[in-house]
């Protein structure tokens, strides 16, 4: 028998990994296993700890409050202008199929790769501060900022790209999945890859490993706590003969991790993934469909600080034909997950995070889609980078269908990158919103580090903290009456006590933190070693600030 994992934050993985599920038991919204039973005692060494769940809360009459992000106003930030991009006519597009958007330290630039044209191939652009992009003239391709060039009868669907800080091999520091469809158009002789591909400077790419056959808009993302390369595999769930209620051909996702993301290029899907997630009762269709099945389109994630932070695309409908009929484009909302043992994700806010405007004429009007790495820091913000489709063809009308290539309607037309924001941490918020004092107690913690450090927003009040023992008792010199009231507005504050600017005498001891809001919002908590109050979590897609994949 195998031993089983224990993961950075305490929590002991099953015998069994990845688990196994049955569609009817992930339909039925089953609470996820770490927080109906937590560990004992949680470690928080690594990251900001978050409030998205009820993972480190043992008692609060605080409220939980759910962010929402802005679009920036100089969004979109990316539009189709080039040749390639305009696709003849038919379908321009300048913006990611998931693809990914990545700040590299080791030049100082923002790197968005990205589709560009319905079904091409895939394309390059750079920043100095993530809102102005320009196109380099690559050699790849001379004369263009391809990365990857066409070839005669193959239309590039999803892509993922992922900058691995820690490759071995400098060679590899770029990993890229692109979902080629090849073979002469309405012939019998069409067929589709999965390519596995790396790149030193995420240009040039090697030759591709051919995956096992997945779906199109698979994609993969790395878990750095457990150090696997994961799969997030496209497939219908498959037929069952036991009377089983879902759909047949009911989109889903399934999961299968590797060591090695080259030597993972081939699996057996019947022995080796996972059936991961579905969506369930709780996902409502749009009001203007309310007879489609809502469907589990895209599902992207990223390491966040503790935790793995997921964006699921939910295809609230119409279906292709339908929408093929009307000329509109699929309706797609982003919602938000979180994991914290990069499997189980918990969903309370099934309102989206992204949503379509649904508005005729907009340039983000529905089949909105997440860029790989999800987010970027700067600063006291997080940048969401997104892709959104107008439905609006130079060419093409309503019911036209154009050529050449594979669905050239304006279902797929007018898509370009936009640019959305939201406070660092800012995904749930503990709050109190009346003068009274609220109260938040976490389950026992231990720790290393010596600071403690919060981000909330007190600028209308208060926050205070007390520790105390595992049996309940303060300990001496740690009470409210002695925390240095914390009565601003910051993403990175320190809480000291009368005295006492360190809890570094508390380290290795399993105590407790209760939190004291009054007209105050608490995002997230954690224990730094440094002054300044680096986390050493992960930073999803990095940012200018940081010399890798972490706060350090």
């Amino acid at each position: 028998m195998a031993e089983q994992e224990t993961l950075y934050n305490g929590i002991i993985l099953p015998e069994q990994w990845p688990p196994r599920y049955s569609e009817e038991r992930l339909a039925s919204g089953e609470p996820v296993p770490y927080l109906s039973n937590p560990p004992d005692v949680i470690h928080v060494d690594l990251g900001r700890q978050l409030f998205v769940d009820d993972f480190l809360i043992r008692e609060t009459d605080c409220i939980r409050i759910f962010g929402k992000p802005v679009v920036h106003p100089a969004s979109p930030v990316l539009k189709p202008e080039t040749a390639e991009e305009m696709d003849n006519g038919n379908c321009p597009m300048a913006a990611p199929f998931n693809d990914g958007v990545w700040y590299d330290p080791a030049d100082k630039l923002f790197k968005m790769w990205y589709m560009p044209g319905w079904f091409h191939t895939t394309a390059y652009a750079v920043s100095t501060d993530g809102i102005r992009w320009e196109r380099p003239d690559l050699d790849v391709v001379p004369g263009t900022n391809l990365v990857w060039p066409p070839r005669e009868y193959h239309e590039r669907d999803g892509c993922l790209v992922w900058l691995d800080h820690d490759a071995r091999d400098e060679a590899q520091r770029y990993k890229m999945f692109q979902y080629y469809r090849y073979g002469k158009h309405n012939e019998l002789d069409e067929f589709v890859d999965g390519w596995l591909q790396t790149s030193p400077d995420g240009i040039h790419w090697s030759n591709p490993a051919v995956t096992t056959p997945v779906g199109d808009n698979t994609s993969f993302f790395y878990n750095p706590f457990r150090k696997k390369w994961c799969m997030s595999i496209r497939r219908a769930i498959r037929k069952r003969d036991d009377g089983s209620r879902l759909p047949i051909g009911l989109r889903a996702r399934f999961y299968r991790e590797s060591d090695d993301f080259l030597a993972g290029a081939q699996w057996e899907p019947e022995t080796d993934e996972a059936l991961w997630q579905i969506c369930d009762g709780s996902d409502l269709p749009d009001q203007r469909f309310p007879d489609h099945r809502v469907t589990l389109y895209d599902l992207n994630v990223t390491p966040y600080e503790s935790i793995m932070l997921g964006m699921f695309g939910i295809f609230r409908g119409p279906e292709n034909n339908l929408c093929a009929d009307l000329g509109i484009p699929k309706t797609i909302d982003l919602e938000l997950g979180y994991s914290r043992d990069g499997f189980h994700f918990s969903r309370p806010d099934r309102t989206p995070f992204l949503a379509s405007s649904r508005k005729e004429g907009d340039w983000n009007r529905a089949y909105l889609h997440a860029s790989g790495g999800l987010c970027l820091v700067m600063k006291d913000e997080l940048y969401f980078y997104f892709t959104g489709f107008s439905g609006i063809s130079p060419k093409l009308g309503p019911h036209d269908e154009g050529g050449p290539g594979r669905m050239r309607r304006v279902m797929y037309a007018g898509a370009s990158t936009g640019l959305a924001t939201l406070r660092r941490d800012g995904f749930a918020a503990m709050a109190s919103p009346t003068s009274g004092a609220r109260t938040l107690l976490t389950r026992p913690l231990t720790f290393t580090g010596k600071y403690l450090f919060v981000n909330a927003d007190c600028s209308c009040g208060e926050l205070r903290a007390e520790i105390l023992d595992r049996e309940g008792k303060i300990i001496p010199g740690f009470s409210r009456e002695q925390c240095i009231a914390f009565t601003g507005d910051s993403t990175c504050m320190g809480i000291s006590w009368v005295g006492r600017d360190s809890v570094q005498e508390l380290a290795g001891k399993p105590v407790c933190i209760r939190f004291y809001l009054s007209e105050a919002k608490l995002y997230s908590f954690w224990i730094s070693a440094k002054p300044g109050g680096e986390s050493g979590g992960y930073v999803a897609a990095g940012g200018p600030d940081f010399s890798g994949s972490r706060d350090e």
